[in-house]
């Protein structure tokens, strides 16, 4: 998507009347995505991202430019369209994820980067430490492995018969390892084996699933990354094929037919984004800006795909679901 049309989508109407006297030249602000530009998902953070920044006085071409990036492919390409960023200096640059956050920060420690929807920033080696982080980064994390334990929870609920989880991965990334293994460590209480199912990238989903799928009385935790994003209809197609209750890590996968998801607002991170952006374009360091981490998490649970699995939605766990799609 274009930049002309997010700019539609928040609309003229709105932009404020003037800007603070330290905002008249304009700045530029980079934006590296590691989803398709033509994803929904990618279309309504930005848009997120664009009505916060006007709401803080920043104007798309009066005090500001973005310069946007598309990188849904591997390593080697996320590389080389962050090199391409950077060396357009803009003055600071969102970053999506581990998957946009590390070839930016191994392309500059001098640019300032916020980053969003980063599981574990300090052992990743983008901060210090969550209150400091002491370099050219700060942001937001997406959730903490302390999750992994309510994921088991939930699908021990929706499932009782439930005795296999497959994890699924993207095993090129960083927080990979620390994902599982805190899943592993909560599952053995709950009479649950908790299986690694490892992707790379796209084509590996099919076999890995199917695999997994295999034995009896299994179902899925599909962990936070881009590659799930960009292949989340496929992920849900092969659950419902393969009869596997799965939970996901946000309300996205719900919406397109995905049983139970239980996570923050990723698009809320975008909003929060904006703030930080203001700040560092108004003077302050990505050094002094403390990591935050959320605080507000949703239950969204879909009846339609839970009667498909032939599963029954107990009432005391409908009762505290936020969101349920009958449809």
């Amino acid at each position: 998507m274009r930049r002309r049309e997010f700019i539609t989508l928040i609309g003229a109407a709105a932009w404020p009347l003037a800007a603070h006297a330290q905002q008249r030249r304009v700045r530029r602000i980079g934006v590296l995505m590691t989803i398709a530009a033509d994803d929904p998902e990618s279309f309504a953070r930005l848009a997120a991202l664009l009505h916060r920044l006007q709401e803080l006085g920043w104007v798309e071409g009066r005090n500001m430019r973005m310069e946007y990036r598309w990188a849904p492919g591997g390593g080697d390409v996320r590389r080389k369209v962050a090199s391409e960023l950077v060396a357009l200096e803009p003055d600071v640059i969102l970053a999506n994820g581990s998957g946009g956050a590390e070839p930016l920060l191994q392309a500059t420690r001098a640019l300032p980067i916020v980053f969003v929807l980063v599981p574990d920033p300090v052992a990743a080696g983008y901060v210090d430490t969550l209150a400091r982080p002491g370099g050219n980064a700060t942001g937001f994390t997406s959730y903490d492995f302390s999750m992994g334990g309510k994921w088991l929870e939930l699908l021990k609920q929706i499932a009782p018969r439930l005795t296999r989880v497959g994890v699924l991965r993207d095993i090129s990334q960083a927080a990979a390892v620390g994902q599982f293994s805190a899943i592993h460590s909560i599952a053995p209480s709950l009479g649950i084996e908790a299986i690694p199912v490892n992707v790379r990238d796209a084509d590996g989903f099919e076999n890995a699933i199917s695999g997994f799928a295999r034995s009896a009385n299994g179902g899925l935790i599909v962990t936070g990354s881009g590659l799930a994003v960009a292949n989340r209809n496929l992920i849900i197609t092969l659950a419902t094929r393969h009869q596997l209750p799965a939970v996901y890590w946000d309300r996205m996968f719900v919406s397109a037919g995905g049983l139970i998801s239980y996570g923050t607002d990723l698009r809320d991170q975008y909003r929060q984004a904006a703030s930080y952006i203001d700040r560092i374009l108004k003077g302050e360091k990505p050094a002094d800006l403390p990591v935050q981490t959320p605080t507000k998490f949703d239950t969204v649970i879909n009846l339609k795909t839970a009667k498909a699995l032939g599963l029954t939605v107990p009432p005391s766990l409908l009762a505290r679901a936020d969101e349920v799609i009958q449809e």
